[in-house]
């Protein structure tokens, strides 16, 4: 377990987003210590509660495994917004908080009264997130959209895949977390240390798109340089060399990302073919790469690992997640954790901190909250009396934890 005192142990923050990109950045702001009160609905709550697959409690009960990844060491409270007594108290806690987190489409949070404005006159050091598909401004800004649409949008859907075939799809979701979930944390932890210096908080504004944009760094750079058009398949680091590109061998695939002439060097000294040391930039499709191809295909994924690791040749095996969630480089890296959650039987299994620091190390320090499992305990810190609470209630302004969690994923 982390040390009590994370690195981020006085910073509070407000988290009204739902789903991944918001649900990953004060992840990782919770897992470095910062208290995260998710700021839930009356309803159902964050969506991805009800995103299979589940957990089965001992009593019958069930927990989102999504849901616990992204929420662990936070804690929730219900509120309906659209009620002014709800409104009420999210601008009390807004006055004792560092950060506030949103995920709606601009203006929605303005429209009911609670938005950046109205929350910055009651907390001048408070530093307000948005994080939207298209940003605060533009003419997308009201558009819906998900992870798909922004890579879409700026560029790097259309280059990835190979030269003839369609645009493929990542795995990972590189818009929500790289362009929106890390992006944000950037600015929050920005703001925050300007804020040391002048004493007031600021708009951090997000775009997923904007932040999907700025991973294509490199090729943007030539095209503004120079104005080529780059085309599917022909980046230098997305299928043009036949040193830099995934290989099929004889029981799966492997990966050679030999670009350097070092590198290039000591895999065809390994496989003994000297007479391919000048083609290392040859393309896809010509004479080289068929070759490259056939002395792949004539050994197993096992060996090719073995073999990279003997001639340091920048060569690795492409595994499974499950293989790789297994692998001796993870363990070693922590990057799978375990910690108790209540109501589940086993030990729920998760991904670990990508970021180690030495002194104050971020980890799991709870499990993730039931929905509005705080509510009551939130508002009797910062004043409220039991009667206030439960007027609250009985108004529907507020709500503590559901008989059963409603709603669906999809829905």
């Amino acid at each position: 377990m982390p040390p009590e005192e994370g690195a981020l142990s006085d910073v509070k923050v407000l988290d009204l987003s739902r789903l991944l990109p918001g649900g990953f950045c004060s992840l990782l702001l919770a897992d470095f210590g910062a208290d995260v009160l998710k700021v839930e609905d009356t309803g159902m709550g964050d969506y991805i509660r009800c995103a299979p697959p589940f957990y089965e409690g001992a009593e019958g009960s069930a927990a989102s495994a999504l849901f616990l990844a992204l929420n662990r060491g936070k804690r929730s409270i219900r509120l309906d917004l659209k009620q002014e007594r709800a409104r009420r108290v999210l601008i009390e806690l807004a006055r004792g908080s560092d950060v506030l987190l949103e995920s709606f489409r601009p203006g929605v949070l303005d429209r009911l009264g609670v938005g950046y404005e109205r929350l910055r006159a009651e907390n001048p050091r408070l530093v307000y997130c948005a994080i939207t598909g298209y940003g605060q401004d533009g003419p997308l800004r009201d558009r819906a959209g998900h992870d798909m649409n922004y890579l879409a949008r700026v560029g790097l859907l259309g280059l990835t895949g190979e030269r003839d075939g369609p645009p493929i799809q990542p795995a990972g979701q590189i818009a929500d977390i790289g362009g929106g979930a890390l992006m944000a944390a950037f600015g929050i932890m920005a703001a925050l240390r300007e804020r040391e210096r002048s004493g007031e908080g600021q708009f951090v504004d997000v775009s997923m798109a904007d932040g999907a944009l700025s991973l294509l760094g490199l090729v943007a750079a030539r095209h503004l340089a120079d104005g080529a058009v780059p085309q599917r398949g022909e980046l230098e680091l997305a299928g043009r060399y036949i040193c830099y590109r995934p290989y099929r061998c004889s029981d799966g695939w492997v990966t050679l990302a030999a670009l350097e002439p070092k590198f290039w060097r000591a895999w065809c000294r390994g496989v003994g073919r000297e007479d391919l040391l000048e083609r290392a930039f040859d393309a896809p499709g010509s004479e080289a790469h068929v070759e490259v191809e056939r002395v792949f295909a004539g050994r197993g994924r096992e060996a090719w690992a073995r073999f990279g690791a003997e001639h340091d040749c920048c060569l690795e095996p492409v595994l499974g997640l499950d293989e790789a969630l297994e692998s001796e480089l993870l363990r070693a890296r922590e990057m799978i954790v375990e910690l108790d959650q209540p109501g589940v039987k086993r030990p729920v299994r998760q991904l670990g901190v990508p970021i180690k620091l030495s002194r104050t190390p971020g980890g799991p320090r709870a499990p993730g909250p039931a929905l509005g499992e705080h509510t009551r305990a939130v508002l009797s810190g910062v004043g409220y009396g039991e009667e206030e609470i439960a007027e609250l209630e009985r108004v529907g302004a507020i709500d503590g934890p559901p008989s059963e969690e409603r709603g669906s994923f999809m829905a």
